[in-house]
C-alpha cells in the first residue's frame, strides 16, 4: 500500500478499537481516541524505514533518509543472517525485519517504556513523531506543497497542545493503565496497531509480507503471507484509491461515532 492508503488504514483501526472499549465499558476519553488515532495513523508509515523512497523517509529531512538507509542495511543483514532454505536471494532490506509482528511488539513496547521513565520531554518527542507522520499521510497533498518546517511547526504545536489536554485529570493520561507511575503506558498501543496494520495492508497487495517471522513456515522463515493470489492488488492501484481509502474513511467516522457513543 500507498502512504495515504497505511495512514488511513491505522486511524481507522484505532478508532475500531475506540468502539470496542466503549463496547467492553472501558471507554476512551475523547483526547485518547483523537490522539491514538493520530499516533496510529503515523505509526502506520513506519514500518516502511526499510524504503528510501517511502513517505517516512522524507518526513524529516536528511535525519529520517539516513535512519532509512541505516534501517534497511539492518534490515538486509537480519534477512540474511536468518533466511530458511526456501527464501529467495535479495538486494534489500525492504519488506523484511521491520514487516514483522516482533519489530511491531518491540517499537511500541520501547515506546511505552520511554512514555513513562523519560517523562514529559519523552511523551512530547513520541507525539511530535507520530503527528508529523500523521500529517504526512493524511494531509499527504497539503504536505507535499508545504515547507517541510512548516509541517514540522504544525507537529511540534500539535503535541505540545494535546499533551497538556492528555495531563488534565480524567483526559487519558491514565487510561487503561491507573496505577501510580503507569501514565501514558497506554501510548505503545497504538503504535504496534499501526505497524501490525501496515503489515495486514501490505499482505493484500501482490508481493505479501513476512508478517510471522522468525516462525518458519515450511522452507520459509521469510514467508510472504496474504490472500490467494487473484485477491491481490499493486500497490497504489484503483482498488486500493477508489474501494479501500474510502472504505477505510466510512470505517473510521462509524468507530468514532460508537466510541463517542453517539450511534
Amino acid at each position: 500500500m500507498m502512504g495515504p492508503a497505511h495512514s488511513l488504514s491505522g486511524a481507522a483501526a484505532w478508532l475500531g478499537v475506540g468502539a470496542a472499549a466503549a463496547a467492553a465499558g472501558h471507554t476512551m476519553p475523547w483526547p485518547v481516541l483523537v490522539v491514538g488515532a493520530l499516533i496510529t495513523a503515523g505509526a502506520a508509515l513506519a514500518p516502511d524505514l526499510d524504503h528510501k523512497s517511502a513517505t517516512i523517509s522524507r518526513a524529516f529531512g536528511p535525519v529520517s533518509k539516513a535512519v532509512c538507509e541505516i534501517v534497511d542495511k539492518l534490515s538486509y543483514a537480519v534477512y540474511k543472517a536468518t533466511k530458511g532454505p526456501g527464501d529467495p536471494r535479495r538486494t534489500g532490506g525492504h519488506r523484511t525485519l521491520t514487516h514483522t509482528w516482533l519489530w511491531a511488539v518491540l517499537t511500541g513496547g520501547a515506546a511505552s517504556l520511554a512514555a513513562i521513565t523519560g517523562g514529559r520531554w519523552a511523551v512530547l518527542a513520541i507525539l511530535f513523531v507520530h503527528l508529523v507522520l500523521a500529517v504526512e499521510g493524511l494531509l499527504w497533498r497539503a504536505a507535499r506543497v508545504s515547507s517541510d518546517v512548516l509541517v514540522w511547526l504544525l507537529g511540534a504545536t500539535s503535541a505540545w497542545i494535546l499533551a497538556g489536554v492528555l495531563d488534565k485529570p480524567g483526559q487519558g493520561a491514565a487510561w487503561l493503565f491507573t496505577e501510580p507511575g503507569q501514565e501514558y503506558l497506554w501510548l505503545g498501543l497504538p503504535i504496534v496497531l499501526g505497524a501490525l496494520v501496515h503489515c495486514v495492508g501490505d499482505a493484500l497487495t501482490v508481493s505479501g509480507c513476512p508478517i510471522l517471522w522468525p516462525i518458519p513456515l515450511g522452507r520459509k522463515r521469510w514467508y510472504p503471507l496474504g490472500p490467494p493470489k487473484f485477491m491481490r492488488f499493486r500497490a497504489g492501484s484503483w482498488v486500493e484509491i477508489k474501494v479501500l481509502m474510502p472504505a477505510f474513511m466510512i470505517l473510521g467516522a462509524v468507530g468514532a461515532a460508537a466510541a463517542l457513543n453517539v450511534i
